[in-house]
């Protein structure tokens, strides 16, 4: 065999190699993508990612009504309903462009204000996981916009400490604002619902 052809079968089985194994990654980070979500709803999820434009990625196609991404620079796994995708699309695109904190949280209010974008949806629940013990791991907030803590009987003291002790209770969040939501830490490290 000439070297000419030796280099050229190296490369290709290099190539294919890497490619073999940027399948592999890509399988690995939509299964932790969909690790947030109850079992039932993993196989018809959704995941996606943003560009450093804020322009969305699709790594899955799904078919249900939930939708994740993988784990950020920060440690978060979160998920969410698709009826809220225009929200976190126009999110993506304000922080690729620099907004943050206050500044961020006040240009997407005006969005919702003006209707660019939908209220978040009373009831609707995101998930979240974190994959280290010194935070809560596993997380389902509802979102209860401009709910009091009185009419709906909820706690608003935090229990961070009791869930990483595995004996947390829910508590509410921001109550009486847009942003009111209810955080229901769960028990464990990953769900027991299996679907059935």
């Amino acid at each position: 065999m000439s070297k000419l052809a030796t280099t050229l079968g190296l490369i290709t089985a290099g190539l294919l190699a890497s490619s073999q194994v940027a399948a592999q990654s890509d399988a690995a980070t939509i299964e932790k993508a969909l690790s947030p979500l109850p079992m039932d709803l993993r196989a018809d999820a959704t995941v996606y990612k943003y560009d450093d434009n804020g322009n969305r990625v699709t790594l899955k196609v799904g078919t249900n009504h939930v939708e994740c991404q993988p784990t950020n620079e920060a440690g978060f796994t979160r998920c969410g309903p698709v009826s809220q995708r225009a929200r976190r699309d126009l999110q993506a695109k304000l922080s690729a462009d620099g907004l943050e904190g206050d500044d961020l949280q006040m240009a997407m209010q005006k969005a919702q204000d003006e209707g660019t974008i939908p209220a978040r949806k009373f009831g609707s629940i995101a998930y979240r996981r974190f994959d280290t013990p010194d935070r809560i791991q596993y997380l389902m907030v509802i979102s209860l916009p401009n709910a009091s803590a009185e009419e709906l009987g909820m706690p608003t003291g935090g229990q961070r400490d009791n869930a990483l002790a595995g004996k947390g209770t829910p508590w509410m969040m921001r109550p009486g604002t847009s942003g009111a939501h209810l955080m229901i830490p769960i028990n464990g490290t990953e769900y027991s619902n299996t679907g059935k």
